[in-house]
């Protein structure tokens, strides 16, 4: 995958990229049932009020469904598709399994149109296969991982992500999380060998404030150009700074660098070493 920059005939031109969609086949047709309609509520409650700033607009999109659990064990699919989805920064591919059904996944990097890919308790360490932690080698690139060993895929599952198998201990499989974190993960639990496609992703530039709406997000205001009534930064004559010892929210909360996570969280004593 690359990105793809153009003349700069506009300002807003100038400084744009988007991903290349040249690798991804033309003139699809996705099958009817597998197309979702999102429906947008703009960061409403069901009282009509915001309660999550910076939401509504944007074009409207119908999100492919995806098969993030994978559980048709030992039978083997084949890659049909290798397809652009509107509700996610990855590619997805089309799967089609000896016994007639087909269902989306996640695309890994370097799958192509033709291979054949299988979920089994173990099987060939190949990109698209899905097969247990605990019978992964050391060093493996994951993603689509789960938690425990009922439900999906959970993590890693955006645009060029990926975790990388530490070590197995026992009943357990250490995991270097996409943050940095290393993590215990029930080896009995599922995950998708390779690395989540279209890598580069996180170096397109969006370029003008009109791509940004059309993602469905609203501008956000600084607050200490708002008055005192609306943020605690607001107020004051010109450019001047917040007036606090430390910034806050809206709301009066410590802002920026605070730690957010609860300590007393049960999931705590998984975590092996923190991402800091």
């Amino acid at each position: 995958m690359a990105v793809k920059i153009y003349k700069p005939t506009s300002a807003g031109r100038r400084i744009m990229s988007v991903t290349d969609y040249s690798v991804l086949e033309k003139k699809i047709k996705t099958p009817r049932s597998l197309i979702r309609r999102k429906l947008k509520h703009a960061g409403r409650n069901n009282q009509g009020k915001i309660t999550v700033r910076h939401q509504g607009g944007g074009h409207r999109f119908k999100p492919r469904e995806v098969d993030f659990a994978r559980d048709k064990m030992n039978i083997e699919a084949r890659v049909q598709t290798l397809e652009y989805d509107p509700g996610r920064s990855a590619f997805i591919s089309l799967l089609a399994y000896r016994d007639g059904q087909r269902k989306y996944i996640l695309a890994p990097d370097g799958l192509k149109v033709g291979d054949r890919v299988v979920t089994s308790p173990r099987t060939e360490v190949r990109i698209g296969n899905r097969m247990m932690l605990k019978n992964i080698p050391v060093g493996t690139y994951v993603h689509n991982i789960q938690i425990d060993k009922v439900g999906s895929g959970q993590v890693a599952r955006a645009a060029g992500a990926y975790a990388i198998v530490q070590a197995s201990e026992g009943d357990t499989v250490l995991l270097k999380m996409p943050s940095g974190e290393i993590r215990k993960v029930v080896g009995d639990a599922y995950a998708t060998i390779g690395q989540v496609s279209n890598i580069d992703w996180m170096y397109v530039r969006l370029g003008k404030a009109g791509r940004v709406r059309h993602m469905g997000v609203r501008p956000s205001v600084r607050g200490k150009a708002m008055n005192p009534v609306d943020h605690p930064h607001g107020g004051g004559e010109g450019v001047n700074p917040i007036g606090l010892k430390y910034p806050k929210t809206p709301w009066g909360k410590h802002a920026l660098g605070v730690k957010t996570r609860n300590p007393k969280k049960a999931s705590s004593k998984f975590i092996v070493k923190r991402r800091s």
